[in-house]
């Protein structure tokens, strides 16, 4: 099922931009996460990644394009989205391409069953090499666009490797059903930031590797928090992001206490800590986290993912610092155990 990218990495580009072009689902690595696409202007297409992941069909898809520069990503955005504002478009030009998503007013005659059904589309331009390959190749064979969640279960721990996602998806579909690119594990780790851009000032939706800061400078005004009218987006769920072991936010005290209490009785849990800490038990299955944070979002997937490999039934995470640059972190992991 997995295509490794090595001397054939021009004809599995082209093989992969063909498989979209045929309906296909493609397994697809991006810098943040990787995804589980098809063409956004197919709807049947579209609808079996619904189904694939056992998601909801209101809740709606990001879709990726192709683009180095404005002049190329510009016509993409142009197909599926209308009245770009001016702070988007500031956006766009510092950030794309990277890990940014934004939500803007989606044109009628396009993408409506990757949105979810809402008048707004969710447009991001992609760094990861393969990515760009791929949208690239796709693009003269008429996809303009690919619809990419997450390459996981609903609600699950998103894939940072190949691996993860043909285990995700192994027994549900078959190799003539997804082809998935090996594009090595994703630099950035965790999902895109979201801004919703579709109402006239910038709203930030789910935060990421950018900071608040960092897009406020960009775009000359404040962000807005998410309210009852910002249209639905991906990964917002209160409950997302989980392993199936139960995790547990605590401090590096609250840790440390729990593993005295039971000492050399510990078993069948995780722990995911900066600080050190200690227990009697032989069972622990412990897993130092880095102190930078991009580190960390770099690996903590995989880390939540090994875990469960390991067995464990519960994971003893400590709380992330509250240091804006820790917010896409802490965000994922608040919704890891929800």
């Amino acid at each position: 099922m997995s295509t490794p990218l090595d001397g054939r990495q021009a004809s599995a580009i082209a093989q992969a931009a063909q498989a979209l072009a045929d309906g296909r689902l493609l397994g697809l690595p991006t810098e943040t996460v990787y995804g589980l696409g098809a063409d956004a202007d197919n709807a049947s297409a579209v609808a079996r990644i619904f189904s694939a992941k056992g998601r909801p069909s209101n809740h709606p898809l990001i879709v990726h394009v192709a683009g180095a520069t404005e002049a190329e990503w510009w016509p993409a955005v142009q197909h599926y989205a209308t009245d770009v504002p001016d702070f988007a478009l500031r956006l766009m030009r510092a950030f794309w391409p990277g890990p940014l998503t934004l939500i803007l007013p989606r044109r009628e005659v396009v993408g409506a069953v990757a949105a979810g059904g809402q008048n707004s589309i969710g447009l991001r331009c992609p760094s990861h090499p393969v990515a760009q390959a791929v949208l690239h190749a796709a693009r003269p064979l008429g996809v303009w666009g690919v619809a990419a969640p997450s390459a996981n279960r609903f609600g699950r721990v998103s894939p940072t490797t190949a691996a993860h996602v043909v285990s995700e998806f192994e027994g549900v579909l078959s190799d003539a059903e997804l082809c998935v690119l090996d594009g090595g594990p994703c630099d950035v780790g965790i999902e895109s930031t979201i801004v919703d851009a579709s109402r006239g000032h910038p709203v930030l939706l789910r935060p990421g590797m950018l900071t608040a800061a960092h897009i406020e400078a960009v775009c000359g005004q404040p962000l807005r928090a998410r309210d009852e009218q910002a249209p639905r987006a991906s990964g917002t769920l209160e409950s997302h992001y989980a392993p199936q072991a139960k995790v547990r936010l605590m401090d590096a005290q609250q840790i440390q206490s729990a593993l005295d209490v039971l000492g050399a009785d510990a078993r069948h849990i995780a722990v995911y800590t900066r600080s050190r800490v200690n227990s009697a038990s032989k069972h622990l299955v412990q897993r130092a986290m880095p102190d930078d944070a991009a580190a960390c979002a770099q690996e903590l997937f995989a880390v939540l993912r090994a875990f469960d490999d390991a067995g464990v039934k519960l994971i003893w995470i400590e709380t992330p610092p509250p240091a804006p640059e820790w917010d896409g972190v802490r965000d994922r992991l608040q919704r890891a155990a929800a």
